[in-house]
């Protein structure tokens, strides 16, 4: 079984030119979980004036209160949108931090030890699982190369912090799979035990080939958002995270099962795209499924 965490209702819309009203964000979030998504990151609690697309996180947060059938995620990045978090329900906490100076000043406007402190921070402070995603972990736009070693620095501390879970993030789709599966079996020397989540991007198309490489490595969390819509705000040029639409195609092929419905997924990227005036990069939505 591989578990899909769809981030479409976040990393997918924040990048995006149209802002979409609450009521369509909670019209989509409710066909993701119809599809069977069973993992969804809902919102961002990033400052309205510089993610606008997420600016209403608490009405569609409060739109899901006492939900039981998804979990909801939240992704936070300092300690005000931690507050905003505090007052909806959420079921896990997503904290990014940044494998360079650069990208994390330009993201929270914080260096990576003070996110980490953070990070150790909330984690004392909610029940609530915590993911620690290593953001630029293979690359950054404003420092170039990231070196393994920073990266597994980081995730150990994340693991010395509490996190639940660690997530490997490639934020501008600059890794390759034999890079995936190297920095994959490198961090796992130092998390145990504890779940590895990795979150690529399709910019530079080798997105689904580096899924199948961390898959190969033995992990099953993978985020994905339908249709292939988003990128990071805070990154140039970083669009495209890999399709889930795409993804779940690859993986039933292959024989692994994921709950999710793909004929109505290839549908939601549609919805999407229509409600976003764009035609999303999903390479289902142009081709269909196979028997079709």
């Amino acid at each position: 079984m591989i578990q899909i965490v769809e981030v479409g209702p976040r990393d997918g819309l924040q990048n995006e030119s149209v802002v979409l009203e609450t009521g369509h964000k909670v019209e989509f979030i409710e066909r993701l979980v119809g599809a069977g998504a069973r993992r969804v990151e809902i919102v961002s609690f990033a400052h309205p004036a510089r993610v606008p697309q997420m600016a209403d996180a608490e009405a569609v947060a409060e739109a899901f209160a006492g939900r039981d059938d998804f979990s909801r995620i939240g992704l936070v990045m300092n300690e005000r949108g931690w507050q905003r978090a505090q007052q909806v329900e959420l079921d896990e906490i997503n904290i990014p931090v940044g494998a360079t100076e650069g990208f994390n000043q330009a993201n929270v406007a914080a260096s990576p030890d003070e996110t980490i402190e953070f990070i150790a921070a909330t984690v004392g402070q909610t029940d609530l699982p915590v993911t620690g995603t290593v953001s630029v972990a293979f690359g950054c736009p404003y420092e170039g190369e990231v070196g393994e070693d920073t990266v597994v620095s980081i995730a150990s501390r994340l693991v010395e912090a509490g996190c639940a879970e660690i997530g490997i993030a490639d934020t501008i789709g600059v890794a390759d799979p034999w890079t995936v599966r190297s920095r994959i079996e490198a961090v796992r020397a130092v998390t145990g035990d504890i779940p590895l989540r990795v979150h690529f991007h399709d910019t530079r198309n080798t997105g689904i080939a580096n899924t199948f490489a961390a898959v190969d490595a033995g992990v099953a969390i993978i985020d994905a958002s339908v249709g292939g819509i988003g990128g990071c705000p805070f990154a140039p040029n970083a669009t495209g995270n890999i399709a889930t639409d795409d993804l779940v195609f690859m993986l039933h092929r292959a024989g692994y099962a994921t709950g999710l419905d793909l004929d109505q997924l290839i549908g939601i990227s549609g919805w999407v795209g229509e409600a976003l005036a764009i035609v999303p990069p999903s390479a289902l939505l142009r081709a269909g499924g196979f028997p079709g």
